[in-house]
Parts: structure tokens; sequence; C-alpha cells
């Protein structure tokens, strides 16, 4: 039924100003507005988009993933740009300083935007 649909996702946040700073300056995404709401223009042609919501919750679980070639180089690059990582206790053991996940998988850090979402940087292939 919906095979051929140009299907999107979104999610909520507190702040368009703020999320449009963070996903535009910090993360380096082209951005744009309309109507309030945040569109993240990713690559590959699809965007996903980020509406205000004013009793917004954060996302509990990973809403974006941003593969690259180089988790470690990507960590300290977004450290270097003040973004901090999270640590979650059930992996801890198998977290570095950094706060890059070494538990099997891909490697994988996991950092929150403004509004407190849960986003991440995985190791491709």
């Amino acid at each position: 039924m919906f095979g051929n649909t140009q299907a999107f996702s979104g999610f909520s946040v507190s702040d368009v100003p703020a999320a449009r700073k963070f996903y535009e300056q910090t993360l380096g995404l082209k951005v744009s507005v309309e109507d309030g709401i945040l569109f993240l223009h990713l690559a590959g042609g699809r965007d996903v988009l980020a509406y205000p919501k004013d009793d917004h919750v954060p996302a509990t679980f990973t809403i974006l993933n941003f593969p690259v070639p180089d988790v470690e180089k990507a960590v300290d690059q977004l450290s270097a740009r003040g973004v901090r990582f999270e640590r979650y206790p059930k992996f801890e053991k198998d977290t570095d300083a950094k706060g890059i996940f070494h538990g099997g998988g891909p490697l994988i850090a996991w950092f929150k935007d403004p509004a407190g979402n849960v986003l991440s940087v995985i190791q491709e292939g």
C-alpha cells in the first residue's frame, strides 16, 4: 500500500530556535524552518522534521543515528563543539572514557539535542 510513498520521520522539540542552532551549527546539517517547523535536510535527499511541542517529553530511545567512518574522530570533533556524550549504567563496563560503547555490534556513542532527545554517531560498515 505505501511501498512507493516518500515517507519521512519527525520528532518533537521544546524550542525550535535552540534546535535549529544545534542541528545547523553544532552538527553541521542543512536546515530550514517553515511555519515554525524545523526541517533537517539529510544526505540522500530525505528530510526529518522537528516540530514544536509545548509539553515536549524527550525521547528515551535513539531517534536519529548518524553513520560515520570513524566514531572516535566524530566524538572528538563533537566534544570540541561542546557535545556531552551519554553514559548509561547498563553499558558502563563496555563504554570507554570518551563515551563510545564497545559492547558488541558497531561502535556507537549517544548524545542529546537541546530538547533532550537521544541521538548517536555509529560506526559505518
